[in-house]
C-alpha cells in the first residue's frame, strides 16, 4: 500500500500509484478492452471523446455501444473504436458487457427507459464500471438501484450531480470548501460501497476508507468533453486490472496533467475537449520533465 496518514477518520494516500506496465513486446489483446455505453440523438461527442481518452490512454480496444442511429456519426469522430448498434435487441450490448474487462456507462446516455436497461445490464455484469453522466443521473432519480459487489464501481459526479445523489443519503447542496466536499464525497461512498470522484479543483478520490487529493488541472478543464474524457481514461486503467480507487486517482492526475498541457500549448481560453485528448500522449509520457507526470 502506498504511504498514507489518516485524517478525519480516513486514510489519506499520499504516494501516487504507478501506471500499468506497457511490455514492449506487448499486442493489443494484453492492454485491456473497454466498452463505452451512452451517446443519443444529438450528443455523438460524449462517448466518442470517452472512447478516443480510453486508447490514447492505452487500452487495446474500445468499443462504442449507441443508439443505432447514432452510432454512425459517433464512430465519425472516432473511427478507431468498434461500433455495436443499440436496437430493439440488447443482446449485442449484454454479450460485449460480459466480453469486455471495464465499462464506462454514461457519457449522453439520455435518461430513457432504454438507458436505464443499459446501465441494470452493465451493474451486473463483473466488470470494472466507470459511471458517468447520466449514468449518475438515472441513480439519483430512482430509475436503476446501484447494486453490486463494493469498490468495484468508480463514480464520477460534479457537484451538481453530487447534490442529486445526495438526496438518496439525506445530504444537501455539495459544499465548496475542502472538508465539506471530502465529506460528502466519503457519505456517497459509504452509502453505495462504491469509489467516488468528485469533480472540481482539487478532486477529491475516495472508497469511503481512504482518500486522495488530486492536484493537477486548470480552467483548460472547464469546456464541455473534459468528463467524457476523465471516464475513458479511467476505464482504461480499469480494464488494465488496477485497483479502482488508484484507477481513479491516477486517471484524475493524468487528465489534470493533459489539461496543462493543452492549456500551454492552445492556451487556457481556446483548448478544446479534443485538444486534452491529444495530449494525453504528452502527458503520460514520462519523458516529459516539464510536467508533473
Amino acid at each position: 500500500m502506498s504511504k498514507s496518514k489518516r485524517i478525519s477518520g480516513l486514510l489519506r494516500a499520499m504516494k501516487l500509484p504507478p501506471l500499468p506496465p506497457r511490455p514492449v513486446s506487448g499486442h493489443k489483446g494484453q492492454f485491456g478492452k473497454v466498452l463505452i455505453v451512452g451517446g443519443s440523438e444529438g450528443i455523438v461527442g460524449a462517448p466518442a471523446f470517452a472512447a478516443l481518452a480510453a486508447l490514447r490512454t492505452g487500452c487495446g480496444l474500445a468499443y462504442l455501444a449507441c443508439d443505432a442511429r447514432t452510432l454512425p456519426f459517433v464512430l465519425t469522430v472516432a473511427p478507431e473504436a468498434v461500433g455495436i448498434p443499440v436496437g430493439s435487441s440488447l443482446a449485442p450490448v449484454t454479450k460485449a458487457i460480459a466480453e469486455c474487462d471495464a465499462v464506462v456507462v454514461g457519457p449522453g446516455l439520455g435518461q430513457t427507459s432504454l438507458s436505464a436497461k443499459l446501465l441494470k445490464s452493465a451493474l451486473k455484469s463483473k466488470a470494472p464500471l466507470v459511471i458517468d453522466a447520466d449514468g449518475l443521473n438515472l441513480i439519483a432519480a430512482g430509475k436503476v438501484k446501484l447494486q453490486r459487489e463494493p469498490r468495484t464501481a468508480v463514480l464520477t459526479p460534479h457537484p451538481g450531480e453530487m447534490s442529486r445523489l445526495a438526496r438518496l443519503f439525506g445530504n444537501g447542496q455539495t459544499p465548496s470548501d475542502y472538508e465539506g466536499r471530502l465529506e460528502i464525497a466519503a457519505a456517497a461512498a459509504r452509502h453505495f460501497s462504491q469509489v467516488v470522484l468528485l469533480k472540481g479543483e482539487k478532486t477529491v478520490i475516495t472508497d469511503g476508507i481512504r482518500y486522495a487529493i488530486n492536484n493537477t488541472g486548470d480552467s483548460t478543464l472547464s469546456k464541455a468533453g473534459s468528463g467524457d474524457i476523465l471516464s475513458g481514461v479511467i476505464g482504461t486503467l480499469l480494464a488494465q486490472n488496477v485497483d479502482p480507487f488508484e484507477a481513479a486517482w491516477l486517471g484524475a492526475h493524468y487528465h489534470g496533467l493533459a489539461g496543462e498541457v493543452a492549456g500551454q500549448t492552445f492556451g487556457m481560453r481556446s483548448a478544446l475537449a479534443r485538444d486534452v485528448i491529444n495530449s494525453l500522449a504528452q502527458a503520460l509520457n514520462p519523458q516529459t520533465p516539464q510536467f508533473r507526470g
